[in-house]
């Protein structure tokens, strides 16, 4: 049993650890307070990413559902070290419980990437103060950046969460993001990140079709990237919008996109 497993429902440290400081006994299992160092980290990611020298092929390695598959988590920071690519996107379920160790535990593993990483929020991590504790350590859960010629609009899915309300995802912010593609002549492709494929049951299904529509109106989007369904599929969307779903760790591989112009290549990698 490593220092991040779970036994009996239980989270268990070293005795030792545990005696050593009063600093980490706490009063309650939502603890939500955060070291400044975990704190924005998507906002330093992304810094890092548009720091990066400009190249005619953007390489990224999609992947997501960490949760408690820590040993898995490990090797795939090592696997994912030996590949050459601009950066890592884990999209979403980065826990089981939404608890602050638990997204503490997986940036500890995380840190050691060669690359920068950035992380969107799926349905686990929404338990309890989970979406607290995300806002804090990562940001907001809509947000967007640009990098090699693609804008990456990363954004919330997760509507059961949410009771379908028909706020998630949040379609007017959507809209504004991907009108904005038409002013901007560096960017001429978009890639729609989240953790909930538009054709899942946990997606809002009144939402669905607007969804999609926002997609194929723009003339822009490219690719879908999403997660959540613990299984590898590459499918087509509404106008044949290419919708690309990475497995979780626990089954030890991950995908590698690779774009170069109006090129889409998807490479699976095991570890």
């Amino acid at each position: 049993m490593n220092k991040y497993s779970l036994a009996g429902g239980l989270y268990f440290l070293p005795v030792a650890v545990l005696v050593a400081s009063c600093s980490l006994f706490e009063y309650h299992p939502f603890e939500t307070r955060l070291k400044e160092s975990e704190k924005h980290l998507n906002a330093k990611a992304i810094k890092r990413i548009q720091s990066l020298p400009v190249t005619d092929t953007l390489r990224f390695i999609l992947t997501g559902d960490t949760q408690r598959f820590y040993d898995e988590t490990e090797d795939f920071v090592a696997s994912a070290n030996q590949q050459n690519v601009h950066f890592v996107i884990v999209a979403g379920d980065i826990t089981d419980f939404g608890l602050r160790e638990e997204f503490e535990w997986v940036h500890h593993i995380l840190s050691d990437l060669e690359p920068p990483y950035i992380a969107l929020i799926g349905n686990h991590d929404l338990v309890g103060a989970g979406a607290t504790v995300f806002k804090e350590m990562y940001g907001p859960t809509d947000f967007s950046f640009v990098s090699g010629g693609a804008k990456f609009i990363c954004h919330n899915t997760n509507s059961l969460e949410y009771d379908f309300n028909g706020k998630i995802p949040d379609l007017e912010w959507l809209q504004s993001e991907l009108a904005s593609l038409s002013g901007d002549p560096d960017v001429d492709k978009a890639f729609m990140v989240a953790h909930v494929p538009p054709y899942h049951p946990d997606f809002d299904p009144a939402l669905r079709n607007a969804y999609e529509d926002l997609m194929t109106s723009s003339g822009k989007v490219k690719l879908g990237l999403y997660a959540h369904e613990h299984a590898y599929n590459d499918t087509l969307m509404a106008d044949n919008i290419r919708c690309i779903v990475t497995t979780t760790v626990q089954e030890r591989f991950y995908v590698v996109v690779k774009v170069c112009q109006d090129f889409y290549g998807i490479e699976l990698v095991h570890f």
